[in-house]
Parts: structure tokens; C-alpha cells; sequence
């Protein structure tokens, strides 16, 4: 393991000494004002190639009426897990391994974007985004494809901006993540107040069903001292305080299809309803072929100031069969903070979750204690890793918990 290690530390290495401070002339003249930004974007937009570390390559046409931006991201993981039953884990892992291309075409306001990871290249998860956006006013925009359901803070968050290795497990117990839809959206007032609603297929990535049936989902967020970006870290290093106060709304009806499955289609099913899923977890409480009424709700908070972040949120899900009015609840919460102990290259930050999966059950909760180290060598673009965990689960009435004990390394490299 130290070799390993080892040998990651030395690949960072010399990526970042081999360009990653690289700075465009442009991004030196934004950064002492000289330039606003609107004029960088003028001046950037007018290339007909262009390179930044971390966002790709990016072509113009002469005409400035076609824009397409290419690049990728790879997390290359290391994960060792000390069971206090069963068998220890060791194992290396490409986490992700992620390609895009975005831009605009016919007018900037008419945007697109088409991502996939390459690591799922034999299931229906191997595309992620694949939608187009229409600007009316920065108040009023329309995007339709298929996308992240706008349903909790961290998961809208992208997996190549997270403070720790991944996000919080209570979190993937959630999510919807992404599906296909159609979403209204806007930032009010230069983001004092943001807001999406959508209606969505409901079958989950890479998935459409059969019947009238339907998912929607609403959030909304107030920021009253400037708008808090949808990362973690403080990076930006905000001179003055800023922070967010959200929450959103989901709603959906699955059939269940087996003793411990739930969807339409034969294959995959959204996160919150698989295996690791609060809603999977309570499959067995509702008969086959029942139809399921589902709904969730979450509130969140974020903060950043100079070095200092942090970000909580609390989320409940029920389910309701429709044949028996069988009904399950389930919550989780998670906080955590970060701070830079030296501006913008090393972090050190901790996370405490907690998720019920099932209330009506005694002696089941999960709850895991995180602390992580970062070194950010390029922003979120080129940085590597590490975080332990401790993993303390409830096994019912009259069983000892477990404590497990995790700890992950992994390096990031965005271009």
C-alpha cells in the first residue's frame, strides 16, 4: 500500500510540474482586474482554439455563432476497508473515468452538453448529460434531456468538485440523480434568489417507461450576500461571507416488481430505489406489482468565507403502497466543514452523517465519522485525496453494531 502510494503522489507530482499553474494571459488581467469578466469571456469567446487546464479545448467559429468545448475527467481510487465481520477489502479502481463536449450553437443563449463515463460502458449508465438549455433571460431558462433531477445540494454538486473522495453515503441513499425531463429554471436579482422545477420520466438514468405516470421535483435557494458556487472547498477564497439556505421537493410512483425491486423496466432502477437506497431497503413492506407513491423532501445550508467552508443538509423520505396503505419513512442529515490551512493547495475538513433507513425499525441507523486531507494542485482540476471513516452500523434488536473501519486515496485529473 505505501508503494501505491506512494507512486500516486509522484504522478501528481510531476503533472502539476509540468503546467498546471499555466495561465492564460487573459485569466492573470481578470485576476488583477484589469478586465471584467464580461470582457474575458469577449476576448476568449473571439479564439478560434483555445486551452484552460481544467476546462478543455475549446473551438470557435469565425463567425463566433458555434462554440464546442472537449475534455474529461479520471479518479483513480484506492480503497482499503477493515471489516469487523467478514472479509477486509483492498482494492485499486478507475472510480471514474469521464468525457464531454459542450458549447453553444446559433446563439449563446442556445447551449448544450453531452457527457459520458467510460467506466460504465456496458449498462445504461454510461450516459449522463445529454441535453440542451435555451437562455430567455438569465431569470427564465428552459432545458430539456437528460440531467441531474434538481434534488439535493451535494448530489447537484459534480463528483469532480466533492471536499472528500465521494459524496456522503446518505446522500446516494437519496438521490434520484439523473434523469430525462424537461426543467424550467432561472437566478433572480444576480442570484439573491434561485430556482428549478421539472417533470421528469421517473424510470431513472438512461431509462424511459410505459403508463401516465410521472416524477417531479422543485428546488429553491435564497442567497442574500452573493451567489455560493456548486462546489465544495473554498477555493474562491470569498473576501466577504456568503451563504445559502435551500430546499426541495420530490415526488414519484414506482411499480414494484419483484420481492426486492422496484421499477418499470427490467433493468436499472433510480438510486433511492435500489439496493443501497432508502426505498429499496424497505422493498419487502409492499407486495409485487404494487404501485408505490413516493415522496421527498430536504432543506440545506452552505457557507463560504476566505478559507472556511461548510454545508449541511436534512432530508426525509415515505412511501405509500397503494394496494395495501402499507406506509415507511425514512432520514438522514449530514454535516460537514473544510478549511485551508494553506490558501488554495492544502485542506483539512470533517463530515458526520447519520440515515434511518427504516423508522419503523429499531437498532438499524448508520452513522459515519469522515475527516479529510487535500492538496489541490490546480483547483478541483489536478488534486489528490485521502479520508478515513469510521462506519458504525446497527444490526437489530440483541446483535453487537459493527465498526468498520475505511480509508480511501484517490488522485483527480480534469483536462
Amino acid at each position: 500500500m505505501r508503494k501505491a502510494v506512494a507512486a500516486l503522489v509522484a504522478v501528481i507530482s510531476a503533472l502539476a510540474a509540468s503546467g498546471g499553474e499555466a495561465k492564460t494571459v487573459e485569466e492573470v488581467l481578470k485576476e488583477k482586474g484589469v478586465i471584467t469578466e464580461a470582457e474575458y469571456k469577449e476576448v476568449t469567446a473571439s479564439r478560434p482554439f483555445a486551452y484552460v487546464p481544467g476546462k478543455g479545448f475549446t473551438f470557435t467559429s469565425a463567425e463566433r455563432n458555434f462554440q464546442l468545448s472537449l475534455g474529461g475527467r479520471g479518479q483513480f481510487y484506492y480503497q482499503f476497508l477493515d471489516r469487523d465481520t467478514g472479509q477486509d477489502v483492498s482494492q485499486f479502481r478507475i472510480r471514474r473515468f469521464k468525457v464531454y463536449m459542450g458549447g453553444y450553437a446559433f446563439t449563446t443563449d442556445l447551449t448544450y452538453r453531452v457527457q459520458a463515463d467510460l467506466t460504465k460502458s456496458n449498462t445504461a449508465q454510461l450516459l449522463d448529460d445529454a441535453w440542451i438549455n435555451y437562455r430567455f433571460a438569465d431569470e427564465a431558462q428552459a432545458q430539456a434531456g437528460q440531467f441531474k433531477v434538481p434534488f439535493l445540494r451535494e448530489e447537484l454538486i459534480s463528483d469532480g468538485a466533492q471536499q472528500f473522495v465521494d459524496r456522503a453515503n446518505v446522500v446516494d441513499a437519496f438521490k434520484p440523480s439523473y434523469d430525462i425531463g424537461l426543467m424550467g429554471w432561472g437566478n433572480v436579482s444576480k442570484s439573491l434568489f434561485a430556482y428549478s422545477a421539472g417533470i421528469f420520466g421517473g424510470a431513472g438514468q438512461g431509462q424511459t417507461r410505459t403508463g401516465n405516470n410521472s416524477a417531479y421535483a422543485i428546488r429553491a435557494a435564497f442567497n442574500p450576500l452573493g451567489a455560493v458556487p456548486y462546489t465544495e472547498s473554498a477555493l474562491e477564497n470569498f473576501e466577504n461571507l456568503r451563504f445559502s439556505i435551500g430546499g426541495d421537493y420530490f415526488w414519484n410512483t414506482l411499480k414494484k416488481t419483484g420481492p426486492a425491486t422496484f421499477q418499470d423496466t427490467s433493468s436499472t432502477t433510480p438510486p433511492y430505489a435500489g439496493a443501497s437506497g432508502w426505498l429499496g431497503s424497505n422493498a419487502t413492506a409492499f407486495d409485487n406489482t404494487e404501485k408505490v407513491d413516493i415522496r421527498m423532501y430536504s432543506v440545506d445550508g452552505a457557507l463560504k468565507w476566505r478559507g472556511l467552508s461548510a454545508q449541511a443538509e436534512y432530508m426525509r423520505g415515505s412511501a405509500d403502497g397503494e394496494v395495501t396503505g402499507r406506509k415507511v419513512n425514512a432520514v438522514g442529515m449530514y454535516a460537514q466543514a473544510g478549511y485551508l490551512i494553506l490558501p488554495k493547495r492544502l485542506e483539512v475538513a470533517a463530515r458526520c452523517t447519520w440515515y434511518d433507513p427504516r423508522e419503523h425499525v429499531s437498532n438499524d441507523l448508520v452513522t459515519q465519522v469522515q475527516g479529510a486531507v487535500s492538496w489541490y494542485f490546480y483547483d478541483h482540476s489536478l488534486k489528490l485525496q485521502g479520508d478515513y471513516t469510521n462506519i458504525h452500523t446497527q444490526k437489530g434488536a440483541g446483535k453487537p453494531p459493527t465498526d468498520d473501519q475505511q480509508v480511501r486515496l484517490q488522485a483527480q485529473v480534469t483536462f
